[in-house]
């Protein structure tokens, strides 16, 4: 074989990246959000049994009492540090990136499992990823069990999911959602609050943009994936790093929002415990959910 032929051509492979890339993002584009959450649920290990995580991770820190309350309640009110918190989440985030980024390497060698797998089969895999991680931070940080299995999942819960995901994927305006969310769980406003925000449609438009930007977003990753996939010399390597870098951000986002909401304070319990002002639904009715949708863009709230 000539010495010549053994050279890479440049040209050849920008001309893969390109189609590549065109290819990539055309699949993502008209991608139903709603409908790739239902497919990633459905994988198996993707549901959070919400006691038999905690149990497991507050076992090396707290007492079986302690445990038992988080649980009923969540670790704040437990009484649980917030440094505490701060670090199981910290591993969560780190073992749930080391699995996605060893998958998503294998994806991309030639003859791998997952070569002849489309991108949106990829991406049911990654946001399987995702609700796993978003489900464990969740629950570490103050919130109830979601209402989801293999079969379904409850469109509550399916709002909450498209609004952490706008968090994850840096959306703007997403956090302010999450917020609102919070105060009503926090308080122990009961769910027909949200229940009723999104039968009446009050939550649907939110949610409906974040779904958008979040397609814009994933367009946007798909063509540098995609691209990566089209040189299997590059692939494995490069695929790994990019779920790598767009995967960890996505949970830094989130945790960073959680962190800030009152259900994972435990001097908010504190403080509620010593003055119980009283809270009815009336006084969190479906306007409370009211958010600007043109606030919701393609914005930056990306400050990891």
């Amino acid at each position: 074989m000539a010495e010549n032929d053994k050279k890479i051509n440049i040209k050849d492979i920008g001309k893969k990246f390109v189609d590549g890339g065109k290819a990539a993002v055309e699949k993502v584009q008209n991608i139903d959000i709603v409908e790739l959450l239902q497919k990633a649920a459905k994988l198996p290990g993707v549901a959070i049994n919400r006691e038999e995580f905690l149990k497991k991770e507050l076992d090396n820190y707290c007492t079986d009492e302690v445990i038992s309350l988080s649980i009923k309640k969540n670790p704040a009110f437990a009484d649980i540090s917030r440094e505490t918190i701060n670090k199981i989440a910290d591993e969560v985030i780190k073992s749930e990136t080391t699995k996605v980024t060893s998958v998503s390497a294998a994806a991309g060698l030639p003859g791998g499992f997952a070569m002849a797998a489309t991108m949106p089969a990829d991406l049911v895999q990654y946001f399987g990823f995702l609700l796993r991680v978003m489900q464990k931070l969740a629950y570490l940080y103050g919130f109830e069990r979601f209402d989801l299995s293999e079969e379904e999942i409850s469109p509550e819960t399916n709002s909450d999911f498209i609004i952490f995901l706008g968090v994850m994927f840096g959306v703007k305006g997403a956090n302010a959602a999450v917020k609102k969310v919070g105060i009503v769980l926090a308080h122990k406003i009961s769910k027909s609050v949200t229940t009723k925000a999104i039968e009446k449609g009050v939550l649907y438009p939110v949610v409906r943009k974040i779904a958008q930007q979040i397609g814009l977003k994933l367009a946007k990753q798909t063509l540098t994936k995609g691209l990566a996939k089209t040189v299997p010399i590059l692939g494995a390597g490069v695929n790994g790093f990019l779920t790598y870098s767009s995967f960890k951000p996505c949970a830094l986002r989130l945790q960073k929002s959680f962190k800030e909401l009152p259900l994972s304070d435990p001097d908010f319990y504190k403080e509620k415990r010593e003055f119980e002002a009283d809270i009815v639904d009336a006084d969190y009715n479906i306007d409370y959910f009211d958010i600007d949708v043109e606030e919701i863009e393609d914005g930056s709230e990306d400050d990891n």
